[in-house]
């Protein structure tokens, strides 16, 4: 059995929560940090685990968080300067922990020192963002354009497109099926989408979320 990670999660909003939630159902341990009062009450009242009152740029708000006996920090704030400086400052005190920052471009040069991954676009959810931590499921793997996202996606026992060929799955307009993931040939009508699977695919930024519900449930 997968031991269960714990994450720190700094931004206790729409995506924040969601993460957490998403990791908590899967066994893992979360600790929140959240700015707002009225949100700090909220995300309390969900009972996900710790929630740290204050602004997690500040060193002394990640010490409480115990970085060092966590497995990644998630900065899922809807600034992306303020997600950056989290994933700064957790590099800082604790140089081996894996960072991810939600951002509306990929890190400057400089940064990809102490931000391992980023959720782009911002509109990506809390579950892609779970996946991401965990290295479950899902990766960016190309950003083009600000619209369009090459990427690679496990397909699970339940999801609706496992066990059926391509050809009898209605993908939304603004995605297309490329290869299987070792890239071996081009994706045809007849490709069949088999359970553990990995598959690229290029998608457009506002259609991702239904992508991803498609081959992951």
């Amino acid at each position: 059995m997968t031991r269960p990670k714990r994450f720190v999660i700094a931004g206790g909003g729409r995506v924040g929560l969601q993460a957490a939630e998403n990791l908590t159902d899967r066994g893992h341990d979360v600790v929140l940090i959240e700015v707002d009062g009225e949100r700090v009450e909220a995300l309390s009242d969900a009972y996900l685990g710790p929630v740290i009152h204050g602004d997690a740029t500040r060193a002394s708000i990640l010490r409480q968080a115990d970085l060092a006996g966590a497995d990644a920090i998630a900065a899922l704030t809807d600034e992306t300067e303020t997600n950056m400086e989290i994933c700064m400052t957790a590099h800082h005190l604790s140089p081996s922990i894996r960072t991810l920052a939600r951002s509306e471009a990929r890190s400057e040069e400089g940064r990809d020192e102490v931000v391992d991954a980023t959720l782009i676009p911002t509109s990506l959810g809390g579950d892609h963002a779970a996946d991401m931590l965990t290295g479950e499921g899902i990766r960016t793997l190309v950003f083009p354009t600000a619209e369009l996202d090459i990427i690679e996606v496990t397909v699970t026992e339940s999801a609706p497109v496992a066990g059926r060929r391509l050809e009898e799955v209605a993908l939304p307009t603004g995605s297309l099926l490329i290869s299987t993931a070792d890239r071996e040939a081009l994706a045809g009508p007849g490709t069949m989408l088999e359970p553990s699977e990995r598959y690229i695919l290029a998608v457009e930024s506002d259609v991702v979320d239904e992508v991803v519900k498609l081959f992951r449930g």
